[in-house]
């Protein structure tokens, strides 16, 4: 059984629609985890695909999140959708992400062609516009040849033109999964390519506090990357997962090409509020 814990649609910064990502997967995986930014909104759309397209759903949020003042993608899984506290914090997380990409946009604006009705032509309706929209604007205006140019040089982090957001301090994010029914993960913990990544012990820290895992296994990560966390996660108790993090044509990661175990799997549903949607 082939599992991949991380993908994301349209909904946030995928190419792909929810229903879509589902048969996407159909040639890749067994089981997939729609895992789109502060957002449940694709949910019950990649859920009515199960059945059609024989593809288990972990339905699941990215979180994006901060510890020390560095960026921290917590993965939440088979928490409750209607949880209020949690809603509130997604919302918010929102909120500030569409507001900077404004102000994003208007620094850009100043030294190159490029306007927010263009940013918005390329996000879908309800999306939370966000850097990935910028990029695939400055892509269309001719500015760079891709996403990966436009982050790398553009939108890069601390670059002229980057714009801090509100997060939840990543402890916090994690009480507030745990309280929802979720199960927390933390995201390509080490992928330095991104930006700077915390440390061993700040991981220590978030388990003592409730983190049920780390994403181990993820195309970010080197096998040095990958031996140093899962000698972590040995230490800690904590789950091991691996993942994708698909975007459709917005990433070159490929549906499947790194996986979790299914016994990981079956630790997550026991763990979690939520069952896994199975055809």
């Amino acid at each position: 059984m082939r599992i991949d814990l991380h993908v994301h649609s349209n909904v946030s910064d995928g190419t792909d629609a929810p229903d879509e990502v589902m048969r996407a997967a159909r040639s890749a995986v067994d089981v997939v985890a729609l895992t789109d930014h502060d957002t449940t909104a694709g949910w019950d759309a990649a859920a009515s695909a199960v059945a059609e397209t024989g593809v288990a759903l972990v339905r699941g949020t990215e979180i994006s999140t901060e510890a020390g003042g560095i960026s921290v993608h917590l993965l939440s899984y088979l928490h409750d959708p209607a949880d209020p506290a949690l809603t509130a914090m997604f919302e918010r997380a929102r909120d500030s992400r569409a507001s900077r990409a404004r102000t994003m946009v208007e620094l850009i604006g100043q030294d190159l062609d490029l306007t927010w009705e263009d940013v918005v032509a390329q996000a879908t309706d309800g999306a939370t516009i966000g850097r990935p929209h910028i990029a695939d604007a400055l892509v269309a205006r001719g500015h760079v040849p891709d996403r990966a140019a436009a982050f790398g040089t553009i939108l890069r982090s601390y670059g002229p033109y980057y714009v801090r957001y509100w997060a939840p301090s990543t402890v916090e994010a994690v009480a507030a999964v745990r309280a929802a029914g979720g199960v927390p993960v933390m995201a390509h913990a080490r992928a330095s390519t991104r930006g700077r990544t915390v440390s061993l012990e700040t991981i220590r820290g978030l388990a003592a506090a409730g983190l049920a895992g780390l994403e181990v296994d993820h195309p970010d990560h080197t096998e040095q990357d990958r031996d140093v966390l899962r000698d972590l996660a040995a230490e800690l108790g904590l789950l091991v997962t691996g993942s994708s993090d698909y975007h459709g044509t917005g990433k070159p990661n490929r549906l499947g090409e790194c996986t979790t175990a299914p016994e990981v799997l079956d630790q997550i549903e026991a763990q979690g509020r939520l069952p896994v949607l199975r055809p």
